[in-house]
């Protein structure tokens, strides 16, 4: 059975976070892409705060994978924007929580806003089912 696998080259530098260069996927796998997931809770409330955002965002990741069928092996790539500094301690309990060390691809990007002024974190997934 294929699989998808991650890697960080040797003769490259390590990650500089909770990540892998190289996510692979199988060829045949099926491609599922998220909408990024915001901040709100179940009622549509958006904390003011950056890390109980972070946190109801990972807790709206978890529920749209498994909407899918999906769990944290499938996510191959994860793009994340952010309005202000990430808090990385938090962040990454929550990232170690979902990924354990299956870790998939990333990339971060520092903004000036998202689609709401509230919103201050936003985190996409690209997954694989294979």
């Amino acid at each position: 059975m294929q699989k998808i696998t991650r890697k960080n080259p040797e003769f490259m530098p390590e990650p500089v976070g909770n990540y892998s260069h190289v996510t692979r996927v199988p060829k045949g796998a099926e491609l599922v892409v998220t909408s990024g997931q915001v901040g709100t809770d179940m009622d549509g409330n958006i904390p003011a705060n950056l890390n109980d955002q972070v946190t109801n965002t990972f807790a709206n990741i978890k529920k749209v994978l498994e909407s899918e069928g999906l769990a944290e092996e499938n996510v191959i790539k994860v793009n994340i924007w952010a309005t202000e500094e990430i808090d990385w301690d938090h962040l990454y309990s929550q990232w170690d929580k979902l990924f354990g060390t299956a870790y998939p691809s990333m990339t971060v990007a520092y903004i000036s806003a998202l689609g709401w002024p509230e919103l201050k974190i936003e985190i996409e997934l690209w997954c694989a089912e294979v």
